[in-house]
């Protein structure tokens, strides 16, 4: 591996948070360093957090002082719902040729730069190829504002890849990603009691889990990969498909002409749905994935088990609650913790956040207004959902179980899942 001395740029979002995680796993990196406006949203050892903008002065301070060699930035924008177009521009374009501009110049250390960027790239269009390869350029101008910003981001990265032929630019542009960590537009509308379409389209989706995401990072991270890859899962399903691996019905609320109307009128009712998705929502999309699977790289989830993943977590979170308190960086604790003599190294861990729920409830992870749905679960649909959780949370639900119901099946079932976790 030869990527050391690590910059990690929008360390708050979840693909920085996790790529952060899994290179604190390996004991040849040196330094893990992220930036970001907002502090880190996930619990971090080894990595240090520091608060700053997208100035490229202030980042090539850091890149000189750590001697960084390579640099991941996340930080890009792929979803109009999260902000307002004048700042995802200055986020996205702006701040992406400030962080160049710090990797660039004469006895700058920095040898890799890693961009996560996304298939909004190709657009979504009627005439698009089944599979877009990244040899393939957009067929038509870039529709909406994030479309233009993530064409103007990509512009300078390739502008300084040949300016540095010394050093390994990597590119990867993401199908829509499917997880419990994530919230985007599509996710939202897949979250609906029926999913919506516009009428007379079943387009095709393609998707990628939310650990594939991180995976195809860590693994830009750890190979030099050189130019642009698609970061897609295996397989691709149509709508109606999606929808009936969901249990839903598919609604074709949304009218083939006046489609943005409509769109005004489900936001107003609570139901965001961007101009980025109303595209695919219309003509879909495909990338072609056999790039990075030739680099080595293998998908762990498909986009049908993306999408039954999905599912899940679905039917869990109208019955299970979160069993892991949230975490909160606090920045006198995390120096405490880190640093003090006094704290014994097993202890080095942000303490839990205190939690609202009566012991009672706390226990299997069950918010109040859902422990009836528990109770009212068969045997056999609890059984079918346990792979699906932490196990942490798998150990809190054996203790409400076996204190409540105690039925022998799922009891036995859980001893089972625990007895792999514990093998694995």
């Amino acid at each position: 591996m030869s990527s050391k001395r690590i910059l990690l740029t929008g360390l708050s979002t979840y693909w920085g948070g996790r790529l952060a995680q899994a290179l604190e796993r390996d004991p040849a990196v040196e330094a893990i360093i992220g930036v970001d406006r907002r502090p880190p949203k996930v619990e971090l050892h080894r990595t240090e957090y520091v608060r700053v903008t997208d100035s490229h002065s202030l980042i090539r301070r850091i890149v000189e002082a750590a001697e960084i060699d390579t640099v991941v930035d996340t930080r890009l924008v792929v979803d109009s719902i999260v902000t307002t177009p004048r700042l995802a521009h200055e986020n996205n374009v702006m701040g992406t040729m400030n962080v160049l501009a710090a990797c660039g110049g004469e006895g700058n250390p920095v040898r890799k730069v890693v961009f996560k960027s996304s298939a909004h790239y190709y657009g979504a269009e009627q005439d698009d190829p089944a599979f877009f390869t990244e040899a393939m350029d957009r067929p038509h101008a870039p529709r909406t504002p994030i479309e233009r910003d993530i064409v103007d981001a990509e512009r300078a990265v390739r502008e300084f890849a040949l300016r540095h032929p010394h050093v390994t630019v990597t590119v990867l542009r993401f199908a829509n990603g499917l997880g419990t960590a994530l919230r985007t537009s599509l996710s939202q509308a897949f979250g609906l009691p029926a999913v919506p379409a516009i009428l007379g389209f079943d387009p095709r989706f393609q998707f990628i889990h939310e650990d594939d995401l991180a995976g195809c990072l860590e693994h830009a991270v750890r190979h030099d990969l050189e130019g642009v890859y698609n970061g897609a899962a295996d397989g691709v399903l149509v709508l109606s498909e999606v929808a009936g691996l969901l249990g839903k019905q598919l609604a074709p609320l949304l009218p083939p002409l006046g489609t943005s109307l409509a769109a005004s009128v489900l936001r107003r009712a609570g139901v965001r749905i961007s101009p980025e998705t109303l595209g695919l929502l219309r003509y879909g999309r495909g990338l072609d994935n056999r790039k990075l699977k030739a680099t080595g790289y293998r998908y762990r989830y498909t986009s049908r088990e993306a999408v039954i993943k999905l599912r899940e977590h679905q039917r869990l979170a109208a019955i299970v609650g979160d069993s892991q308190e949230a975490y909160r960086y606090e920045r006198d604790l995390e120096e405490f913790l880190r640093r003090s003599p006094s704290v014994r190294p097993t202890a080095r861990r942000p303490a839990p956040a205190p939690s609202n729920l009566a012991p009672g409830e706390r226990r299997a992870g069950l918010a109040p207004a859902t422990r009836g749905s528990y109770d009212d679960l068969g045997a056999d649909e609890l059984i079918a959902l346990l792979p699906s959780l932490e196990p942490a949370a798998l150990a809190e639900l054996a203790v409400h179980e076996r204190e409540h119901a105690a039925r022998p099946e799922v009891m036995k079932a859980i001893a089972s899942l625990q007895g792999w976790e514990a093998r694995a």
